[in-house]
C-alpha cells in the first residue's frame, strides 16, 4: 500500500483509538499498517491529542519502548454529563413510569443504544484511576450497562447469577438479605473471575443498598478487592444504605403513587480532569 496522505493517516488513527479504548496500540504495527515512518504517526498524534483534549473527549497516553505504543483514555466534557444527567431525570420523572409499590418502569431508557453508551462512558470516565481488573454486575438489568462501562474501560464484564447453572462448572453462592427485606441468593462460577482480582461493580439501580453489599461480600470469597460501586439510579431513602461508598448517576428522591408525582435528581458526584472522584 502506497503511502497515505497525512488527512487519511488522522482519520484511520482516530478511528483506530475511538474504537479501543484504554488498549495500547503498537506504532510500529501502526506504522507498517499505514505505510509511513513512525515520526509521522507522532506528528499526527499530537494534533490528534490537542484536538481530543480541547474537545474535552480524552486524551492519549504513550508508553515508550520497543513494547510501547499510545493509548486513548476517554473522557466526557462536564457539559455533557450536566447534560446527559438532567435529561435522564426528566425523562425518569414522567408520571406514567410508576409501577405499584412506588417502583418506576425504566426498562425502556436503560434499552437505548445511546443512553447506554453515554453512561458507560461517563462510569469508564469516573472509575478510570481505579485500576480495576474486570467490571462485575448482578443479572439482569444492570449488564448492559455494565458491558458498555467495561468497553470503555476495556475490560471483561463477570456477571454474578440469581441461581447456580450447571454449565458454568464449580461456583460460590451466598444468601443476602434484599432491599425488600427477602432472603435471595447469588452465585458465580470460580472460573469467571480470578483471585486476588480488583473489581468495579456496575449496576443499574440502588434502594437499600442490599446486593450491592452481597456482591462486595461475594467478592470476599474470591479474596478480590472492590476498587468501586456504581449504579444508574438510586433512592434518597434510605439515607443509611448498606453500602456507603458508591456513586449514582440519578438520585430518586420521591415518589406518590395517589398525587403521580416523581422526583429525580441528577447525581452529585464531580469528576476531576484526571477522572478521579
Amino acid at each position: 500500500m502506497s503511502g497515505l496522505r497525512r488527512s487519511e493517516r488522522i482519520v484511520r488513527l482516530t478511528q483506530t483509538l475511538l474504537e479501543q479504548p484504554y488498549r495500547l496500540i503498537s506504532l510500529t504495527d501502526m506504522a507498517e499498517k499505514l505505510n509511513s515512518a513512525k515520526s509521522s504517526l507522532s506528528e499526527d498524534l499530537a494534533i490528534i491529542r490537542e484536538v481530543l483534549l480541547k474537545e474535552g473527549i480524552g486524551t492519549l497516553e504513550t508508553q515508550a519502548g520497543a513494547a510501547g505504543g499510545v493509548r486513548y483514555i476517554p473522557g466526557v466534557p462536564d457539559q455533557q454529563v450536566s447534560d446527559f444527567l438532567r435529561e435522564m431525570s426528566r425523562l425518569l420523572a414522567d408520571p406514567d413510569r410508576i409501577l405499584p409499590g412506588g417502583y418506576l418502569y425504566v426498562s425502556d431508557i436503560l434499552g437505548r443504544p445511546d443512553v447506554l453508551d453515554k453512561a458507560g462512558r461517563i462510569f469508564a470516565h469516573i472509575f478510570s484511576m481505579s485500576g480495576a481488573d474486570y467490571v462485575l454486575t448482578v443479572e439482569t438489568k444492570g449488564i448492559p450497562l455494565a458491558v458498555s462501562a467495561a468497553r470503555y474501560l476495556h475490560l471483561p464484564t463477570v456477571v454474578v447469577r440469581r441461581d447456580h447453572r450447571v454449565t458454568e462448572g464449580s461456583a460460590v453462592s451466598i444468601n443476602y438479605v434484599s432491599g425488600s427485606r427477602r432472603i435471595q441468593t447469588m452465585s458465580l462460577s470460580r472460573r469467571s473471575l480470578p483471585e486476588r482480582s480488583r473489581v468495579l461493580i456496575i449496576d443499574d439501580f440502588m434502594k437499600a443498598g442490599g446486593t450491592a453489599k452481597a456482591m462486595c461480600d461475594l467478592m470476599k470469597e474470591f479474596k478480590a478487592e472492590v476498587v468501586g460501586v456504581g449504579v444508574f439510579m438510586s433512592t434518597s431513602e434510605p439515607t443509611n444504605k448498606m453500602l456507603e461508598d458508591y456513586v449514582a448517576l440519578t438520585v430518586l428522591s420521591h415518589v406518590d403513587e395517589i398525587t403521580r408525582e416523581i422526583r429525580v435528581e441528577p447525581g452529585t458526584f464531580k469528576i476531576s480532569q484526571k477522572g478521579e472522584l
